[in-house]
């Protein structure tokens, strides 16, 4: 498995895909629910790909957070909101959170 947050996400993407094709009906599903909620509203689309991370990194999914660094970033979220959305995790999960964070971290700063 590779270590590099780039080669990563391109290998969960190559697999998400591979799955989407085994199972396509699942993953329209999955897909409209997150169109759906990816949108702007109340919270910007950075805002909820935030959130995404923030969970990612609570449930340890290390795929997941490649994904929604790498969304918040394009859609706009800074540096700065990704860490203070990371503190957050901290606060609530602890040292686990820490290791995840500084992945999510890590992943933002890859170029």
């Amino acid at each position: 498995m590779t270590t590099d947050p780039k080669q990563a996400l391109d290998a969960a993407k190559t697999r998400m895909a591979a799955f989407a094709k085994a199972a396509p009906g699942a993953m329209r599903g999955f897909s409209g629910i997150a169109a759906a909620v990816g949108k702007d509203g109340a919270l910007s689309a950075a805002q909820k790909e935030l959130v995404a991370t923030a969970l990612a990194v609570a449930k340890g999914c290390d795929d997941c957070i490649l994904y929604h660094v790498a969304a918040a970033k394009q859609l706009g979220a800074t540096e700065a909101a990704l860490v203070e959305t990371l503190e957050v995790c901290v606060e609530m999960g602890g040292g686990p959170a820490i290791m995840y964070a500084g992945k999510a971290l890590e992943a933002y700063r890859a170029d």
